[in-house]
């Protein structure tokens, strides 16, 4: 059984982010599932604009896209700004394309779990956003999604969840990631691939 590394993705550049805190549960998970996790915090990084063929590239960017691309599992988690993704998460996610070139390219058949916080009654408006990049980037999306709404009733100051059941949630998605991309390192296959190639046909 081969190890498993899964690398989170999210937040937001608020001082206090309630998409980071899902983020830290849906890892929390990942790691009881057996996982090794990292993660990666949008205002940590402070990633510059992604700029297609510029001639430097931050190192943060470099150690970031390295890192997914030698996962097995990723979990993005985005607040909900005005129906999509963050502005800030997007151009985290574009600067995957410094992996256009790699052999397979991008984020090919690594498994992603989605999350979305919302101010409102929905956030299921950024996870659809997500998923277009999930498909873009090569992917497989597991088909736990969780969106979050009314984001400022869930969480405490120390980022933990109030409602037990938002908690049991996250952790299962983490959990998920990590059983499907066991499958995928062990067997070579996924049954998520498998549905994706029926709906290519």
């Amino acid at each position: 059984m081969k190890g498993i590394k899964v690398v989170g993705v999210g937040g937001s550049m608020a001082a206090t982010s309630s998409s980071l805190a899902a983020l830290k549960i849906a890892l929390a998970g990942a790691e009881d599932a057996g996982a090794d996790v990292e993660l990666f915090s949008i205002r940590e990084m402070n990633l510059p604009f992604f700029v297609p063929a510029a001639p430097e590239v931050p190192e943060v960017a470099r150690r970031f896209t390295e890192t997914a691309y030698a996962a097995q599992g990723l979990i993005w988690c985005s607040p909900t700004y005005h129906a999509a993704m963050s502005g800030a998460f997007k151009n985290a996610l574009d600067w995957f394309e410094l992996l256009r070139s790699r052999e397979p390219p991008y984020l090919t058949d690594k498994i992603i779990g989605l999350i979305s916080t919302a101010g409102g009654t929905t956030g299921l408006q950024a996870i659809n956003t997500m998923e277009f990049v999930v498909r873009a980037l090569r992917g497989w999306a597991i088909p736990i999604m969780i969106p979050i709404p009314q984001v400022w009733q869930i969480f405490d100051e120390n980022g933990h969840a109030i409602d037990p059941n938002i908690d049991r949630q996250l952790r299962s998605l983490g959990q998920e990631v990590v059983r499907a991309a066991r499958q995928f390192a062990d067997d070579g296959v996924s049954e998520y691939a498998g549905v994706g190639e029926l709906m290519q046909e």
